[in-house]
């Protein structure tokens, strides 16, 4: 894969973010020439603090114009507010994100003749009725409810990406990324393990929302990484352009993510029950069948060995 990617022009939007950020730092360890596009409003210029004067830094909001000068070989599309808190804040900007900036990404990856990589999300799946969730399910999505900002952008997302696939012939890849977690996550993310760890660490209540049973899988960043340049990179043709589910494979209930927590951390903060968010979905687990026959991909971290790393890098902050 790095011999793949050396001497490549990459623009990774939402570079700054969570995410962005790891994918940035994998890149430039390729030798690849990287160009980040963020506006900064979710981002941070400190996850890209250690690459500076290596890679370009550009404050722009991918809603606008798009112009990079010279050869760009890859278009890595990450930009979004992710986190509930966020797009629940900035629900226009969100909507802007999914259409306005996928139009504009997949317009520079079409005049440069790029590789398109877009990040999507298992909300395309909504608060689903098939578990685990293959990405031939259709999903089961509210789009006039409040997290319909956040998915119906990414279910347009794909749609737009696939259409300049079978209209202009673009090579594109889409990642459907479930809930993944790791170093540079913000602490008022409001996702499930910053707010645990941050709560645990000052020893106040884990919230939990609702009675606590509904489940997630939760991906290391390392491995979901992995998981996108592997897709990136695979060879072109069968049917990569179509989605492919990134995500963990342990399937645990919140609260046995915040006992973990809690374990851990050797805190003796309470856990306290709150309301349910509307149209939080009560299971979410990927199916990443296709992603091990295409990819050859699998996650390896364990959830105990990724939240120690996580809170390790918490605590030296």
């Amino acid at each position: 894969m790095p011999d793949q990617l050396a001497g490549a022009v990459a623009v990774v939007t939402g570079g700054a973010g969570f995410i962005g950020s790891h994918v940035v730092d994998r890149l430039v360890a390729a030798e690849a020439r990287v160009v980040v596009l963020d506006n900064l409003r979710t981002g941070r210029r400190a996850n890209l603090a250690h690459h500076e004067g290596v890679i370009e830094l550009r404050d722009h909001d991918v809603s606008d114009h798009i112009e990079v000068a010279g050869d760009v070989d890859l278009v890595l599309h990450l930009a979004s507010p992710a986190s509930p808190v966020d797009y629940l804040r900035l629900p226009i900007p969100t909507l802007k994100a999914g259409s306005l900036g996928t139009h504009n990404a997949l317009g520079l990856a079409k005049a440069k003749g790029a590789r398109f990589l877009l990040a999507s999300t298992s909300e395309v799946y909504g608060d689903p009725a098939v578990h685990p969730q293959p990405e031939s399910y259709w999903g089961n999505v509210n789009p006039v409810g409040p997290r319909g900002v956040y998915d119906e952008a990414k279910r347009f997302a794909e749609a737009l990406t696939l259409a300049y696939h079978r209209h202009h012939d673009l090579d594109v890849r889409i990642a459907r990324i479930f809930n993944t977690y790791g170093p540079r996550m913000r602490v008022d993310d409001g996702r499930l393990v910053p707010s645990f760890l941050a709560a645990a660490e000052a020893g106040e209540p884990l919230e939990v929302h609702g009675d606590g049973s509904q489940t997630r899988t939760l991906c290391y960043v390392d491995d979901l990484v992995d998981g996108l340049l592997a897709l990136l990179t695979a060879p072109a043709g069968d049917d990569v352009h179509l989605p492919v589910n990134l995500g963990g494979t342990d399937e645990v209930t919140v609260l046995d993510v915040a006992s973990l927590v809690r374990r851990l951390t050797g805190s003796a903060s309470e856990v306290e029950h709150g309301e349910r968010p509307v149209d939080d979905p009560q299971r979410r687990c990927p199916d990443l069948t296709r992603a091990g026959q295409l990819l050859g991909w699998a996650p390896t971290v364990s959830l105990e060995d990724g939240l120690r790393r996580t809170l390790d890098w918490y605590r030296s902050r």
